[in-house]
């Protein structure tokens, strides 16, 4: 059965092409720029179809006022809904009862499982976060609550040691600087990419959620952003080594804008990128509009719409 890898980078959007504000145009990133033509993936580069992939810039306003926000698109992402229109606004950076109700009623997640396929969140989390989860002192995100809600579970530390999750920074280097581990492992860019695929290969739907790029953008420099995404470009290498485009598809997208405008804080309004890798990648994002285009594309993608 085809399988889908969905490359979830938090606030991303396409910005000015302009190293002073924006990582994109600062970071040596020859192979996301591969993927668009050899264009950086700034507001300017707009549609392109290159040999591996389709980039496309990619709605997450959805005719709402307003600066788009985590929870809301995360969730239209998830859910193949306009969440800001149904709730009246955009909404984060965790879901809020409205939200997760949607979540609950249906998501991808359920959707692939309900369709005999297997699905995952192909990260895993330190027992503190799992402590203030359960505790109540921390509400999941949108895409860890639609994983909850089809009744699969958030990784913990057992698949980080045993190589059947990763890090969120994909090579590990935070569970031993941020969390104290001195032992779990620790990959190159190229190993994370290639185990990122192996991985993947499991189920049919795998969701790779990477926040980082959001924490960059509000807290960070464009410095940290460009490190950053040189780090995601080796971790693509060695992905784009490893997939047969035969084999499915690789989506990339983003909730909302942030870390492609560090003038500012904030998040922005600017469209986000949308990248689909694979045989069928021009059908597939055909049509793929706003955020709430992808899920019904995957449906199709994987089991005909049913």
């Amino acid at each position: 059965m085809k399988h889908i890898l969905l490359i979830f980078l938090d606030g991303v959007g396409l910005g000015k092409n302009d190293p002073k504000t924006n990582p994109f145009a600062l970071a040596n990133t020859p192979t996301l720029m591969a993927l668009a033509n050899d264009n950086r993936w700034v507001r300017e580069t707009g549609y392109q179809l290159s040999e591996r992939a389709v980039f496309s810039p990619t709605d997450p306003r959805m005719d709402i006022p307003g600066k788009p926000q985590s929870a809301s698109g995360q969730a239209a992402i998830l859910t193949g809904k306009n969440i800001p229109a149904l709730i009246g606004e955009h909404y984060g950076p965790r879901p809020n009862p409205p939200i997760r109700q949607i979540l609950k009623e249906d998501n991808f997640f359920m959707q692939v499982t309900r369709h005999g396929g297997k699905a995952a969140l192909i990260e895993g989390y330190p027992p503190r976060f799992h402590e203030a989860i359960n505790s109540g002192k921390r509400l999941r995100s949108s895409y860890q609550e639609a994983l909850v809600a089809a009744g699969l579970p958030l990784f913990g530390e057992d698949m980080i040691y045993s190589g059947d999750a990763l890090a969120v920074d994909w090579i590990g280097e935070g569970w031993r600087k941020e969390l104290g581990y001195t032992d779990t492992p620790i990959y190159t860019p190229h190993e994370a990419g290639v185990k990122m695929v192996e991985i993947s290969r499991r189920y049919e739907f795998a969701f790779f959620a990477h926040w980082v790029t959001d924490v960059i953008g509000h807290r960070g420099t464009v410095e940290d952003g460009a490190r950053n995404l040189e780090i995601f470009d080796g971790v693509m290498q060695a992905a784009l080594e490893t997939w047969d485009d035969s084999e499915g598809l690789i989506i990339i997208t983003s909730d909302h804008g942030n870390m492609e405008d560090m003038s500012h804080t904030k998040h922005t309004e600017n469209d986000v990128p949308t990248v689909i890798i694979g045989n069928g990648k021009e059908e597939f994002a055909m049509g793929i509009k706003t955020l709430a285009d992808i899920v019904p594309h995957m449906a199709t993608y994987l089991f005909n719409g049913d």
